[in-house]
């Protein structure tokens, strides 16, 4: 069996020369010099013991042997460029960082479980995220700070990809031993002169609260204020209020808080995956963006 001694570059040489259909043209492509060129082509000859390509005064022809290799050339250097991404993508896989931005109730009870799953699959890969209130959620997905994101706006942003993985009602969040607690529901108006806890007007939760409660005649008092809900959900468990929240963010096994779901009307928000439309995602983030659209899936 003879011995393959030319190069990668050698093929790429000849492929290069017998597109371009010229030797000065397949040496701009390639960013070497005409010389260089004819002895790469010159070597893969002499190795294969045929000539590829009839060099005239003004063109360059192929000849029958050379249309034969060609389609071999061509498959070969496929092959390999296709072997060298896939490495890519498996090196990606066993290392590095994705950095996700998330509100702060997918960051507590939707996430941890998701980033579990994917270390497992993937222990080298590094996970950072930023949870924020939706507004900044949105900001750090767009700038490009993010890969993605876990939101519930975003879907009016023309170049924003908003994957919707989960419907949240929002309750309302009251101590175990309220009046209350035992309800089945609760009206919206029935609100109307009871002390409330609350995130603060930066967050998008209390855009979309307020909404719900524009219609009523009398309007529930907000006594206090938290950035995040786990502030208010700290508030509320030390008896100064009730609170209305997203279902996703009061676990049903607290054990000192329940959430009574809220009619008349039910208002709900969409939780979803955000990315750019323009931005590709490398593959580690690709897998673990997959990772949390199956789990939301699953738990559905």
């Amino acid at each position: 069996m003879a011995r393959i001694n030319f190069g990668l570059e050698d093929l790429q040489a000849f492929v290069a020369t017998a597109e371009k259909g010229s030797f000065r043209m397949a040496a701009e492509a390639l960013h070497i010099s005409q010389p260089a060129l004819s002895r790469r082509i010159e070597k893969l000859e002499m190795t294969l013991g045929s000539r590829l390509l009839e060099r005239t005064t003004r063109r360059v022809e192929i000849t029958q042997a050379g249309r034969q290799f060609l389609q071999e050339a061509r498959a070969a250097l496929d092959i390999l460029d296709s072997a060298v991404l896939r490495f890519g993508d498996e090196v990606a896989l066993q290392r590095g960082l994705v950095t996700v931005a998330a509100i702060p109730s997918a960051a507590l009870h939707f996430l941890p479980d998701g980033i579990h799953r994917f270390g497992g699959q993937h222990p080298g890969v590094r996970v950072r995220v930023i949870d924020e209130n939706a507004n900044a959620v949105l900001a750090s997905v767009m700038s490009g700070e993010s890969d993605f994101g876990l939101n519930f706006i975003g879907a009016q942003e023309p170049n924003i990809e908003f994957r919707a993985i989960r419907t949240e009602p929002y309750r309302l969040a009251l101590r175990r031993d309220h009046p209350w607690a035992g309800r089945d529901c609760i009206a919206w108006e029935e609100l109307a002169g009871q002390r409330m806890v609350s995130v603060s007007k930066q967050s998008g939760n209390r855009a979309l609260i307020e909404n719900a409660i524009a219609h009523l005649s009398q309007r529930p008092t907000i006594h206090y204020e938290a950035n995040h809900v786990v502030g208010v959900l700290a508030l509320v468990e030390s008896g100064l209020g009730i609170a209305v929240l997203p279902g996703m963010a009061l676990p049903r096994d607290h054990p000192r808080l329940c959430g009574i779901p809220l009619v008349e009307p039910s208002v709900d928000r969409v939780l979803a995956l955000i990315r750019r439309r323009d931005k590709p995602l490398q593959p580690a983030a690709a897998a673990l963006y997959e990772t949390l659209a199956a789990r939301a899936m699953a738990s559905a």
